[in-house]
């Protein structure tokens, strides 16, 4: 490649990200899908996985379907609103591989039999406990497969033991086929069928995982972001949608294709919120309120969670608490005890 060839190639490029970064910023904050979030300010967010409310790997598809089954969606959405929260994030599943809706797509194309996947849908359960309550429902998922599930990743055509996860951010999970193209397409098929069951009851994804983002989406042609985002808006237009690269200060989105910033953050007090807007995209931070994820008593004072809180909000920003939640599907009371504290000492009521 020649020098002026070289400059002419970069200079390309820079316009094309310059173009793209402008086109971002007037899609996100003109069409302002995420115009609701931005209202409600803050929200709470729940591990509902084997891991938390089964035994995880040693959980049978009896065992997980008792406990879905079970689960007091009723109780759990006066909870939420007792709290004053007007949005609510649950997982779908994760690394165990049992998910708590039902897909036949996943199905299909893991072959596991009996389906890991609960036969109560409870996504449209939870639903129809908060619509009357002025609550939104949101669902989490990763980006991956579940890695602890041997049938599942071999079906999914996902290996990402075979790249060490943090040694290349910018490189791929595989050497053979570093965007797992096959794979991609796969999720996003199980993905838009969920999103298809549940239409507008789902009002925003949180993809968790996109550790790879320069390998595995940030390409012209799909798979990539806008046909990860694409699948999950199959079933409703206007779902938000962001996507986790992990815990990283300070917090900025990684495609123009989301709506808020995923914002997985363990240390609030390092957060420095400018504003509404993070390169075009609605700000938005996750973090857990007890000693880990999905476990613990409460690790920080009333006062520390509504200072944070109302700093954020007040600048235009989104925050979501992530609580414990029991195996009857209740949240532990001295976090819901918390989180009305919060709601009673909000700035904006």
């Amino acid at each position: 490649m020649t020098y002026l060839h070289r400059r002419r190639q970069m200079a390309w490029i820079a316009a094309f990200v310059i173009l793209t970064a402008m086109g971002a910023t007037a899609s996100n904050t003109g069409h302002h899908r995420s115009d609701w979030l931005h209202k409600a300010g803050w929200g709470v967010f729940v591990h509902y996985l084997a891991g938390v409310v089964a035994s995880d790997t040693e959980t049978t598809v009896e065992e997980w379907n008792r406990i879905v089954d079970a689960m007091d969606v009723e109780g759990f959405a006066a909870q939420i609103e007792q709290t004053g929260a007007h949005y609510c994030v649950i997982t779908l599943g994760q690394n165990s591989g049992f998910y708590c809706a039902p897909n036949p797509t996943y199905d299909r194309i893991t072959g596991i039999h009996p389906s890991k996947c609960a036969r109560r849908d409870l996504v449209s359960d939870l639903y129809a406990a908060l619509k009357p309550k002025n609550i939104r429902l949101m669902v989490y998922l990763p980006s991956g497969a579940p890695d602890r599930d041997p049938a599942a990743m071999k079906a999914l055509e996902w290996d990402k033991g075979r790249y060490p996860l943090w040694s290349h951010p910018e490189g791929g999970p595989g050497d053979g086929d570093p965007r797992f193209e096959n794979f991609q397409n796969k999720w996003e098929e199980i993905i838009s069928d969920w999103s298809l069951r549940w239409g507008t009851k789902v009002s925003g994804w949180w993809f968790d995982g996109c550790y790879y983002p320069i390998a595995m989406y940030q390409h012209p042609d799909s798979p990539n972001f806008a046909s990860f985002a694409g699948a999950a808006r199959a079933g409703n237009p206007e779902s938000l949608v962001a996507f986790n690269p992990g815990v990283r200060y300070p917090v900025r989105p990684l495609t123009p294709e989301e709506d808020y910033t995923a914002g997985e953050i363990t240390e609030p007090d390092k957060l420095n919120c400018q504003g509404r807007w993070v390169e075009g995209v609605q700000y938005h931070i996750l973090c857990y309120l007890g000693e880990q994820w999905g476990h613990g008593a409460p690790r920080f004072s009333d006062q520390q969670i509504i200072g944070w809180t109302n700093n954020i909000i007040d600048k235009g920003g989104v925050v979501t608490w992530e609580v414990p939640i029991q195996p009857d599907g209740l949240i532990p009371q001295p976090f819901v005890d918390q989180l009305s504290a919060l709601k009673a000492g909000l700035n904006q009521q």
